[in-house]
């Protein structure tokens, strides 16, 4: 599988983290989207991990095509947790300040640490994409 040269440059996936990480800003500074649906319990965390997942991926390309030929891989995944998980810290204190919104939940801080870890490893396994 060959992506296109643009995807071989750290800078364009730092980009995409930071769009990403531009729509968490404004889809935790308001009312949650959309019509009310059913209820399940849990499927906030699922959204959560999910959504952390796809930003470990993104901030893990950019880390790996920095790194060079021969990335430090324990380094690069406890640093995409630790970021990731900061910025979930980060996204829970900003909904504790936005209307209609309920914010400092430890279980949706730990879906979105548990999402970075997974994002990471999966990255992990899948690195060759890039190369």
């Amino acid at each position: 599988m060959q992506l296109p040269s643009i995807c071989r440059r750290s800078s364009f996936w730092l980009v995409a983290f930071l769009f990403w990480g531009t729509v968490l800003w404004i889809l935790s500074d308001g009312p949650l989207p959309g019509p009310e649906g059913p209820s399940l319990y849990g499927f906030d965390k699922i959204l959560h991990f999910g959504y952390f997942f796809g930003g470990a991926g993104l901030l893990s390309a950019a880390l790996f095509l920095r790194a060079g030929t021969n990335p430090n891989w324990p380094a690069l995944i406890v640093l995409v947790i630790l970021m990731i998980s900061s910025v979930g810290l980060l996204d829970e204190w900003h909904q504790s300040w936005s209307p209609e919104r309920s914010g400092n939940d430890a279980g949706d801080w730990l879906a979105d640490a548990y999402g970075a870890l997974a994002g990471a490893l999966a990255f992990r396994r899948m690195h060759w994409v890039l190369g």
